[in-house]
């Protein structure tokens, strides 16, 4: 039941590529890397300074404004991200002006977010 010469040559080869190979599945088990941030409840800041659509919940960045005129404190909606000039109804003030992003309230206005 010895092997001959060939299969002797064979069983040295097949062993040597074995040796080579690298070891894909070992008995201990793998340390799993520490995640430092809690993925279910995230810091809110965090939260704010990513994409819109990369949050947990995908919310918009933009939202309508109560704007309160400084001449005659009348109070005009306006929508944060607004792409023209944006007028007071009674005294034709400016209250808001575009940007690239968010309108820029004009010195003296006030704002509040309107809610839903």
């Amino acid at each position: 039941p010895h092997p001959g010469k060939e299969q002797r040559v064979l069983l040295l080869q097949s062993s040597a590529r074995l040796a080579r190979l690298p070891v894909y599945f070992s008995h201990e088990p793998a340390a799993m890397p520490f995640i430092e941030e809690d993925l279910l409840h995230p810091i809110q800041a965090n939260e704010k300074k990513k994409h819109k659509l990369k949050r947990l919940v995908q919310c918009p960045n933009s939202f309508f404004m109560d704007v309160k005129c400084p001449g005659c404190f009348n109070i005009t909606t306006v929508f944060s991200h607004a792409q023209s000039v944006v007028l007071c109804g009674n005294c034709n003030t400016v209250l808001c002006q575009p940007t690239g992003g968010k309108a820029r309230l004009t010195e003296g206005c006030s704002f509040r977010r309107k809610v839903e």
